[in-house]
């Protein structure tokens, strides 16, 4: 928790006034006990009442000034942990964004966003004590020890016997709470990551009438951290009446004991009451650091957590020579002897892969699941890095690339489509927020997307929810494919992002592409043999390796593997027609127009 204390940097000017307050804070309870006694004693003596009224209009200014300081302390201290949290929330943020998927896979999301809320908002809290009240403690319980001490020594005692009972009592609850603090933060990704999950998964839970089941999942997990919180707030309950206990004892002790000096004339009322006071402000400082102590094991905890992301070194990260591609090349990608290995992983997802996808022309990548394609795609724009071999973009290697300049040359669309909540046109300006009317609608006609965008009632201006759960999986996929060309960039990436498109909006949606990515690379992971059928050259994966590569034609003479893929989804005939194929798929598709995709 210590280490955060570096992000306190911009608040070190605020930090001084307020040590300067807290100073003065500390000074004028000190004097205050010292006016008081006076005022009493000159009292009792029956002295003139103008020493009575002097003394009492300096202890008023006293009160003025310490109370003037305490809400100057207050309103700093909430400004400085606030601040600090903000800069936080900001710094755990922009590390997560910096994470390559290698990164992201140590943590779950559900626990990124505790991580980014629930924990920072406990440092907060604690720092906002330490800043409000404890950083005034030791100071405070050293001063009024040094006064009771000169007030009366031979009471001293009692002072000494309530802090070191109150201590024992603090030491045996933070003995049974500390294990406590850490389980309830797990609890609470726990708990994160079952709703995330249930809210995610709404539509699968109710088609396979699982609602009990999911129930009974977050009623468990529940239960837990109700639990475990119950028996951490039930120790703190339990601290409050004993600490009263102690204050209440503490003051009779004190009464009782006096009472036997003043009566000996060793001592007078107004020292006595002084002393009260001194003794007191004294068990509340150790009170205050007390609750500091019960409340930093969680609070390092989170400090722990939040650590560990932001301590988490990235693998992927601008080189420190940065190398530029040449101006007149256009985005060649050659892989050489690339082989990839997952973190952690005993074989390798892909082995020996090498091949030259050049501008002009189509690179197609089938498949079967699990035989590392998307594996391949994402070593480009460095989702991960290679193994071994080299990933070259017109001849540098990509490692070698600033990564910015790396991703102005790719358009990529993910297998999974992402959409932003926002508007049709933020989401399409994603990319390339200066793109102008005229390139968007471009795009738009290109991605055959055209149709539905004017169907809805605000055009580009309609709302998109957060993930695009408002638009069909074909319109997401559409959409996504038309902000990868609003980029207009060197390099198209499409990750299986067909396979929602029925064949005739996928037949026009790959003509459109032609003329549009004329002179550039481009890239296509396709699950489907018609869709990749016309590339240029064919890569055929099978268990990380490439086991074919060349045309259509060429291959199902060659390549078993994709024969097999291909006589799986089309007949012989249409294989050696390519034509055809099209032509019956479209017509298919306008007896099935209104099938599940659309």
């Amino acid at each position: 928790m210590l280490k955060l204390f570096k992000y306190f940097k911009p608040y070190i000017w605020l930090i001084i006034i307020l040590l300067a307050l807290t100073y003065i804070q500390v000074m004028t309870n000190l004097e205050l006990p010292d006016y008081m006694a006076k005022i009493v004693d000159l009292g009792i003596m029956g002295k003139d009442n103008s020493q009575i009224l002097d003394n009492g209009t300096k202890m008023l200014i006293v009160s003025l000034l310490g109370g003037i300081a305490t809400v100057g302390i207050g309103f700093l201290a909430a400004k400085i942990a606030t601040g600090f949290a903000k800069d936080l929330r900001e710094r755990v943020f922009a590390k997560v964004e910096s994470f390559s998927l290698a990164e992201f896979n140590k943590f779950s999301t559900a626990s990124l966003i505790t991580r980014s809320t629930n924990d920072i908002q406990q440092i907060q809290m604690v720092y906002i004590m330490i800043l409000r009240m404890v950083l005034a403690a030791p100071f405070m319980a050293a001063g009024a020890i040094f006064k009771a001490y000169n007030t009366a020594p031979s009471m001293s005692w009692i002072i000494a016997l309530a802090v070191t009972v109150m201590f024992g009592v603090i030491g045996i609850l933070f003995t049974f709470a500390l294990p406590k603090f850490e389980l309830l933060q797990k609890l609470v990704d726990k708990l994160n990551l079952v709703t995330r999950q249930n809210l995610t998964g709404l539509r699968v839970i109710r088609a396979f009438k699982n609602e009990k089941v999911e129930e009974r999942k977050f009623e468990a997990v529940n239960n837990d951290l109700t639990n475990v919180s119950l028996f951490v707030n039930r120790l703190m309950v339990i601290m409050q009446p004993v600490i009263m206990l102690i204050f209440n004892l503490t003051t009779i002790a004190i009464v009782w004991y006096g009472a036997k000096l003043i009566g000996s004339d060793s001592m007078q009322i107004g020292d006595m009451l002084a002393f009260m006071q001194y003794a007191m402000q004294v068990i509340m400082a150790f009170l205050m650091v007390s609750f500091i102590f019960i409340m930093v094991p969680r609070a390092s905890v989170s400090a722990k957590r939040i650590g560990e992301v932001l301590a988490t070194e990235q693998i992927i990260k601008d080189p420190e020579r940065s190398q530029t591609p040449k101006k007149e090349s256009l985005g060649i990608v050659e892989f050489k002897d690339v082989t990839f290995s997952y973190p952690g992983a005993d074989l390798p997802a892909l082995t020996n892969i090498s091949f030259i996808a050049k501008p002009g022309e189509t690179t197609a990548f089938i498949g079967s699941t699990g035989s590392g394609k998307s594996s391949l795609i994402n070593l480009i724009p460095r989702f991960y890095d290679v193994t071994a071999g080299q990933v070259l973009i017109d001849g540098v290697d990509v490692r070698e690339i600033n990564l910015e300049e790396l991703y102005r040359k790719i358009g990529y669309v993910p297998q999974k489509s992402v959409l932003f909540s926002g508007t049709v046109e933020s989401n399409l300006k994603y990319g390339a927020p200066k793109a102008e009317k005229k390139e968007i609608e471009k795009s738009i006609e290109v991605a055959q997307a055209s149709e539905f965008i004017n169907g809805l009632e605000k055009g580009l201006q309609s709302s998109i929810a957060q993930g695009g759960t408002n638009v069909s999986g074909g319109q997401k996929q559409r959409l996504s494919i038309a902000r990868a060309l609003a980029k207009k960039p060197e390099i198209y990436i499409f990750d299986d992002s067909f396979s929602a498109l029925d064949f005739r909006t996928d037949a026009l949606l790959r003509k459109a592409l032609i003329s549009e990515t004329k002179n550039k690379t481009v890239l296509i992971i396709g699950a489907r043999v018609g869709t990749i059928m016309h590339a240029d050259n064919i890569i055929v994966l099978d268990d990380g390796k490439i086991v074919g590569q060349g045309k259509h034609s060429t291959l199902l003479k060659t390549c078993d593997v994709y024969k097999e893929i291909a006589l799986s989804q089309l007949s012989e005939k249409e294989l050696d027609h390519g034509g055809i194929v099209q032509k019956k798929n479209t017509a298919r598709d306008d007896k099935n127009s209104g099938g599940q995709n659309e």
